[in-house]
C-alpha cells in the first residue's frame, strides 16, 4: 500500500508540474509529498524529476518510469474493480466537462450512480478550455461538438437541440427577426463554438446564415447570462426550457426553424487501458440521458 501511495504521489507531481499542488490532491503536505518523491528517487537510485523555480519536469529516467507507473496503477485499480463486476466499484474517477453541461445535465444526474458505487470517488473538472487527458489524468472528458482529438477515442452519448434566444428587452428595441435571413441586422452574441455562419432547416429547406458576433463568450452560460441582460441574440444548446424563458424575460426566436442539434461525447484518453468505472459512469449517464432530471 505504501508502495501504491508512493507511485500515485509521484504520477501527480510528473504530469501537474507541482509537488504542491500533487500533495493537495492526495491529501499531504508539501513536505511529506517532497519526502516521498526523494526517498523514492533514492530507492531507485535515479534523478526521476528535475526541479527548477518554475516547474517540476519529469527527466529521461522519470518520463519512461512514470509511463509504468500509471500503467500499474491503472491495473492495480481495475484489478479490484474487475471481481466486483455488477457490485460496487472503487477508488478515483476524474471527470472533465464544461462548467454550463456539467451544472445542467451531468451533476444533476450523478446521484443515483454515487449511490449504487458509495465507495467510488469522483473528481469533477469543470473546464470550459480543453484538456490533455493524458497530462492531467483525466479518465473522461465530456465534450460537446463534433470534435476531432487525435489523443483520445470517443464514444457519442447523446444531442442536445439547440435554441435561439434574446430577451424581451432587446426584442421591444430591436424587433423581432422573422426568417434567418433577418438576423443579419440584429446584434449577435457568439458562444464557445466560435461558427460565425448559422444552419437553419424547415421542411428540407437548409439556410446558412453567416454572422458577425458582436460579443463573443467562450462559455455558453455567459453567452445566455448576456442575452438576458439585453446585449443580443445568442444560440445555445437546450434541453428544456429554461425559468428565464418560462418567466418570459427569455424569448426562443424562430422556432418554426431548426438548428443542428449539439452532440455530446465521452472522450477516453489514448495510450491507457479505460478504466472499469469509467466506462461504468458513462454507460450510466448514457441511459440517464433519455429521462429527464
Amino acid at each position: 500500500m505504501k508502495d501504491f501511495l508512493t507511485l500515485r504521489l509521484y504520477a501527480r507531481v510528473a504530469r501537474l508540474g507541482s509537488i504542491s499542488a500533487a500533495a493537495r490532491e492526495c491529501g499531504l503536505s508539501q513536505s511529506q509529498a517532497s519526502r516521498i518523491v526523494a526517498d523514492l528517487e533514492d530507492g531507485l537510485g535515479a534523478r526521476l524529476l528535475s526541479r527548477t523555480t518554475r516547474a517540476v519536469v519529469p527527466t529521461e529516467a522519470g518520463a519512461e518510469f512514470l509511463a509504468r507507473a500509471e500503467a500499474i496503477l491503472d491495473a492495480i485499480e481495475d484489478a479490484r474493480n474487475v471481481v466486483r463486476e455488477g457490485e460496487d466499484l472503487q477508488g478515483l474517477v476524474r471527470i472533465s466537462m464544461p462548467s454550463t453541461m456539467g451544472y445542467l445535465e451531468v451533476i444533476p444526474r450523478l446521484t443515483g450512480f454515487t449511490e449504487l458505487h458509495p465507495a467510488l470517488r469522483l473528481q469533477i473538472l469543470l473546464e470550459d478550455q480543453r484538456q490533455d487527458l493524458v497530462r492531467d489524468a483525466v479518465d473522461v472528458a465530456i465534450r460537446l461538438g463534433t470534435l476531432s482529438d487525435a489523443s483520445a477515442t470517443a464514444q457519442k452519448i447523446t444531442t442536445i437541440p439547440r435554441v435561439i434566444l434574446a430577451s424581451r428587452r432587446y426584442l421591444d428595441k430591436a424587433g423581432e427577426p422573422i426568417t434567418p435571413a433577418d438576423l443579419t441586422h440584429h446584434r449577435i452574441i457568439g458562444g464557445p463554438s466560435g461558427v460565425a455562419a448559422w444552419a437553419f432547416e424547415r421542411e428540407g429547406e437548409k439556410v446558412a446564415v453567416d454572422l458577425q458576433p458582436h460579443i463573443s463568450v467562450n462559455d455558453n452560460e455567459g453567452a445566455v447570462v448576456a442575452a438576458i441582460a439585453g446585449m443580443g441574440i445568442c444560440s445555445t444548446p437546450c434541453r428544456r426550457p429554461r425559468p428565464e424563458m418560462l418567466d418570459g424575460s427569455l424569448v426562443p426566436l424562430l422556432t418554426d426553424w431548426a438548428r443542428p442539434p449539439v452532440e455530446v461525447h465521452a472522450y477516453f484518453p489514448l495510450g491507457r487501458q479505460t478504466r472499469i468505472a469509467a466506462r461504468s459512469l458513462v454507460a450510466y449517464l448514457k441511459a440517464g440521458f433519455g429521462e429527464p432530471v
